[in-house]
């Protein structure tokens, strides 16, 4: 009656797709991300609806980082991280700004003085802001 289906769809919601990869804990989050402007299809605007196909780019920003990568599988089902691993490949440049990111986050962090001021730190703080 009907034939065997391929192992891989020729495309893919781009909602679907995003949760599948494990870049969004939910396919709903994944939307959100995608109508709020955060994923970039082939250097053009997304929609949720729009296509997947292997071979495309997509730019997708989670927070502070901006990762871009490149589809080499399709899935419309969640699987572990491994095989979700295997649906994309990350660009080198997206990992290189990625590091530097993380290692500037790092520093800054390093810098901050650790927890909460005591009494005695906001009085300092207090006098010297008052002095400038």
């Amino acid at each position: 009656m009907s034939s065997p289906s391929s192992s891989q769809p020729a495309a893919v919601r781009a909602d679907v797709w995003l949760w599948a990869a494990r870049f969004f804990k939910t396919r709903s989050l994944a939307k959100q991300a995608i109508d709020g402007g955060k994923v970039d299809l082939n250097d053009a605007g997304c929609k949720p609806s729009k296509m997947v196909r292997i071979g495309d780019v997509l730019r997708i920003g989670r927070g502070e980082e901006r990762l871009e990568v490149e589809v080499l599988g399709l899935s419309e089902q969640r699987g572990p991280a491994s095989v979700a691993q295997a649906l994309y490949r990350e660009s080198e440049a997206s990992l290189a700004a990625r590091e530097a990111a993380k290692a500037q986050r790092k520093l800054v962090g390093a810098m901050a003085p650790p927890g909460r001021p005591d009494k005695q730190a906001r009085r300092e703080l207090r006098r010297l802001k008052d002095s400038m």
